[in-house]
């Protein structure tokens, strides 16, 4: 097998029945063996004692957001939140005789979770043309080596510059600085994987690529709407938040082909009836849709809705706010009356009576919030399905007012920001201009590569110098094969990184690693501590201090990487002050505030504990689009026919994982123990095909005629919709065709592959 895929091992699933419930006591055990399997007690509660605090560190997870107010002294983050820190802050290290002793092959022979569990990588490592080893390199050297290769390239947009959301705000807007001046815009990031859909959709529908709400307004919200999202596993501490909007008498509707655990039931392990086992319910109306059934269940909603305000005008709809803060209303109801409401739920896959009860909970209600994630970002529709619930919520009036809004709950911890501080490779000229006023250059302006562009430019030989700061990109992208025959075709790849993944194996023809200080660990500059910031998913800046002493001397923090190597790229003649902002990061934020808008008084805002808020207009009732309103979007469902042996396959993650990083090989809500590669069935489908539970079989893609295989899945029957099959990525992303994007985002649709099942001549 490729060394691109994980090679097919089984490992001894064992099935248990599906939780009712998430968090609790369980997940209070699980999140402490995972620290006591990585490091010592002592350094563990260090670590976790800081965790999401506000004189702390910032969670290496999910970019859900901390409390304003007080935070709890004991345990401000959740199980998987102690599963990243666990992680980082490993004591476990990757050394120079590790490498010598372990060549490329045999790492690539090693699956991903194997390999994530080496640790911490403890120096510079450098690859030869021919090499079969790792071996280590001068920090001094290493940048030689790509600046050599760089200043070769005949043009500056033959190389790909690529950002993960770990990246702090300060090593974000210095890594965009850099390639700038060096001339290019190809900075593809990890937004354009995940809620690149949901940037598109709200930039267009309301004026800012964000969600609009606070937590305060979760907290008061009358009915939550949850889409395609999975908090229990995703985003744990939101079911806290929940919890609180639940006590307040929320209703909340979970919309999902999957019934997960954290939307169903809720034990707060730091409550009295947590402890006691006493469980908050959370979902009130569970919606199970088809995969990609949701536009067609938001518009059979919003026919209700209208049918019901034509029954009793003026008590269903505010027509005040549609009249003074909308445009194309009209148009949109005109549209609404053509569809066939019958059709809709059908296509939908929701019982009826569950639609017509979940749009009588709407009826009367104007706090109304709606969340989502990867569920509704991933499709070809994407950027529709998320502008038919910015329809559904502007016909409330469900925008701009406290307790309603939009909430895409972002994946990773700083991805939001990165994209703030200009990771993007379709920058505004405005953007463009205040960087030239401050710096001095010009920018260029053509705009750059995203990751799908990226992986064929690399893939056409087009690119050929791939540099990532952080994150794990072979095992993020689609179409596995295809995407490290892309990397393989570079004649340099570079990784930013704190420990071994995938795409440190899957190389171009010279490779680096340079490791990096992870959120945890302290980052003395000039003999002073020094902290970085983040943005979480609700536009709040707040700093991150790590407090715990590096595994290695030889880890460089990533904004002196990037300084450095800067200053051996571009030489004496470069505009910007790469040496002063090693000095101190008081620096570097000092001209973020120039160039960046919402950033004023930078240094003294964020250091007020809990940080601030970046100015949202949809927030305020201000909507900066091109109609300078929130605008009504029509669009038609979109159906997906299928052969009689085809089905749909949507990738999700595993309880014991956050994005590509695996931490175990439970997924314990599902009841899933000891294997990861297995395929979720409805019953009615593995009969229909003549399989059985526990069979195993290869999946077939054959999306342009080209034929993509994921060899040896175990059959696992669930109550998933029929039709539909769910499997964990990264070990299906070959799978996902790199030519099979969402419109207008053009975001891989890992939520829908039409997939084939044959027997498998691999043995459990």
């Amino acid at each position: 097998m490729d060394s691109a895929e994980n090679p097919v091992r089984f490992t001894g699933i064992k099935l248990g029945p599906p939780k009712q419930v998430a968090a609790g006591i369980p997940a209070v055990v699980s999140s402490m063996r995972h620290i006591l399997e990585e490091m010592n007690a002592f350094r563990g509660m260090k670590a976790l004692l800081e965790l999401n605090q506000k004189d702390g560190f910032d969670c290496p997870g999910c970019a859900w957001p901390d409390p304003d107010d007080e935070r709890s002294g004991i345990a401000e983050y959740c199980e998987n939140g102690a599963k990243a820190v666990a992680e980082e802050a490993t004591t476990k290290r990757v050394t120079p005789d590790f490498f010598a002793a372990n060549s490329v092959a045999d790492l690539g022979a090693l699956t991903d979770y194997e390999i994530g569990k080496k640790g911490r990588i403890a120096q510079p490592v450098y690859l030869a043309p021919g090499a079969t080893h790792y071996a280590p390199i001068a920090w001094a050297d290493a940048y030689k080596i790509i600046a050599g290769h760089l200043h070769k390239l005949s043009s500056p947009n033959e190389a790909i510059f690529y950002t993960s959301g770990r990246t702090s705000n300060e090593a974000a807007f210095l890594y965009q600085l850099m390639a700038r001046e060096y001339g290019t815009n190809n900075l593809p990031d990890c937004s354009n994987m995940c809620h690149e859909s949901s940037g598109v959709a709200l930039s267009d529908a309301v004026g800012i690529a964000k969600g609009s709400v606070t937590l305060e307004d979760i907290h008061q919200a009358e009915v939550l709407i949850i889409l395609g999202q999975n908090p229990g596993t995703n985003h744990p501490r939101m079911l806290t938040a929940l919890q609180k909007a639940k006590a307040n008498g929320a209703t909340i509707i979970s919309v999902n082909p999957l019934p997960e655990a954290g939307l169903l039931n809720f034990l707060n392990p730091q409550t009295v009836k947590g402890v006691l086992n006493i469980k908050t319910h959370l979902t009130d109306i569970f919606l199970q849709v088809k995969i990609n059934g949701d536009m067609a269940l938001l518009k059979a909603l919003s026919l209700l809705l209208l049918q019901e305000e034509e029954r009793v005008p003026g008590t269903v709809f505010d027509q005040a706010f549609i009249k003074a803060n909308t445009q194309g209303y009209d148009n949109y109801i005109a549209h609404l009356k053509t569809q066939s409401l019958s059709q809709l739920i059908a296509d939908s896959g929701v019982a009826p009576e569950l639609v017509h009860e979940a749009a009588q909970a709407l009826f009367h209600k104007k706090k109304i919030i709606a969340c989502w994630a990867m569920g509704l970002t991933q499709h070809k529709n994407a950027v529709d399905t998320i502008r038919e619930v910015v329809n559904l919520l502007l016909l409330k009036g469900s925008i701009g007012k406290p307790g309603a809004g939009t909430c895409p709950v972002r994946g990773h911890s700083n991805v939001q920001g990165d994209r703030t501080m200009g990771i993007y490779e379709q920058p505004s000229n405005a953007f463009l201009d205040r960087i030239h006023a401050v710096y001095g250059f010009q920018p260029p302006r053509a705009h750059g590569f995203d990751v799908v562009n990226a992986i064929n430019a690399m893939h056409r030989g087009d690119a050929k110098v791939f540099m990532a700061m952080g994150g794990n990109f072979l095992s993020a992208t689609p179409d596995t094969l295809y995407t490290a025959e892309a990397l393989r075709n570079c004649d340099l790849t570079v990784h930013v990184s704190t420990k071994l993944n995938r795409s440190h194996v899957v190389h171009g023809k010279e490779a680096l690693i340079l490791p990096c200080l992870g959120r945890s660990d302290k980052d003395i500059q000039q003999g002073e501590q020094q902290f970085v910031t983040c943005e979480n998913s609700m536009g709040v800046i707040q700093m991150s201090k790590g407090n715990l002493q590096p595994v290695s001397t030889h880890l460089k923090s990533e904004p002196v990487i990037i300084c450095e190597l800067a200053m051996t790229l571009l030489g004496e003649n470069s505009r910007v002050p790469w040496a002063t902002y090693t000095q101190h990061y008081d620096l570097i934020r000092n001209d973020i505030e120039k160039v960046i808008p919402g950033f004023d008084s930078y240094n003294k805002r964020v250091r007020h504990p809990g940080g601030f808020y970046l100015p949202n207009g949809a927030r305020e009732g201000q909507f900066n689009t091109y109609s300078g309103k929130a605008n009504f979007n029509i669009a038609e469902v979109l159906r997906t026919p299928l052969a009689i042996d085809e089905y749909m396959m949507m990738t999700i993650r595993s309880h014991d994982q956050f994005n590509t990083t695996i931490y175990g090989l439970d997924d314990r809500y599902r009841g899933i123990y000891h294997e990861r590669r297995v395929i979720l069935m409805h019953p009615a489908d593995i009969a229909a095909a003549g399989f059985h539970p526990g069979d195993v079989v290869d999946l077939y893609n054959y999306h342009g005629n080209k034929e993509r295989v994921a060899y040896g899945f175990i059959i696992v029957s669930y109550h998933i919709p029929e039709k539909c099959t769910a499997t964990y990525f990264p070990e299906t992303n070959v799978l996902v065709p790199v030519d099979s994007v969402a419109d207008k985002s053009n975001t891989p649709t890992s939520k829908l592959v039409i997939i084939k099942i044959k027997s498998s001549t691999i043995k459990r």
